[in-house]
């Protein structure tokens, strides 16, 4: 089983280097690495090629978006599932998509989705919020719950089938997509309790400058889906209160 792992990187080359290298130290043999940089401004493109001979495609070109990017790597992917790990975030440990596969294999899964930490941006072993996935069901999706989308991992073809990243969105495209698959559709979910990503505060949905626009595009995004908007919005907020607490008492 080939797992594709999609990198979309714009002008991150502190944190890109450290993103590669967590994916080529993976024990898991069968691992396609696409790596998507927007034309980057800094010196990402530089730190990328010190891994050139790793990494099985780069592509480098202006684009609107970590989403057009997004959906330019899962294009050209050959894998049987696709994973994302953004630039600023590592995988949590070198046997993760060992067994992310074997739950995909024991399970026969169209999708599996696992824990993450967010973490200091400069400090990766402070914790912020500890996200336990927990268990699935429609239900939960409907009152806003959704599962970490860097832990999300999906059989290529039901993204052939269902679609890709609406690139309307900027920022709320990860949950239009995540909402579509899980609420939408009828797919085989499995939940792994295992830790996949350490992700940085600081990305585009954690910045405080970029919440109203988070607001509005989730706001749409639940109305576009025949949801009451502002209503599904405040449950998913409150979905999250609980990482803040157990990341206090647990790290």
């Amino acid at each position: 089983m080939k797992v594709s792992i999609i990198t979309s990187c714009f002008n991150r080359e502190e944190t890109i280097g450290q993103a590669i290298e967590s994916v080529l130290a993976q024990d898991y043999p069968e691992i396609e690495y696409i790596v998507v940089d927007g034309a980057s401004k800094d010196r990402s493109l530089q730190v990328i090629n010190r891994y050139r001979d790793r990494i099985n495609r780069i592509i480098s070109e202006p684009d609107k978006g970590m989403y057009e990017g997004i959906n330019k790597g899962i294009r050209v992917a050959t894998g049987d599932i696709i994973g994302l790990l953004h630039s600023d975030d590592f995988l949590y440990s070198p046997d993760t998509i060992s067994k992310m596969v074997r739950k995909f294999e024991q399970s026969g899964a169209d999708f599996v989705y696992g824990n993450g930490l967010f973490v200091d941006y400069q400090n990766t072993d402070k914790v912020i919020r500890n996200w336990m996935g927990g268990s699935y069901s429609k239900w939960k999706v409907k009152h806003g719950w959704l599962p970490l989308h860097p832990t999300c991992y999906i059989r290529k073809s039901c993204i052939d089938r269902l679609g890709l990243y609406d690139e309307s969105y900027k920022i709320a495209a990860d949950s239009d997509f995540l909402f579509r698959y899980l609420y939408e559709a009828d797919l085989k979910v499995e939940y792994l309790n295992e830790y996949i990503v350490r992700m940085r505060m600081g990305g585009l949905s954690t910045d405080s400058a970029k919440r109203k626009q988070m607001w509005q595009e989730d706001v749409r995004m639940y109305r576009s889906h025949g949801l009451p908007p502002t209503w599904t919005k405040l449950q998913k907020m409150a979905w999250k209160v609980p990482q803040f607490i157990t990341a206090k008492l647990k790290f």
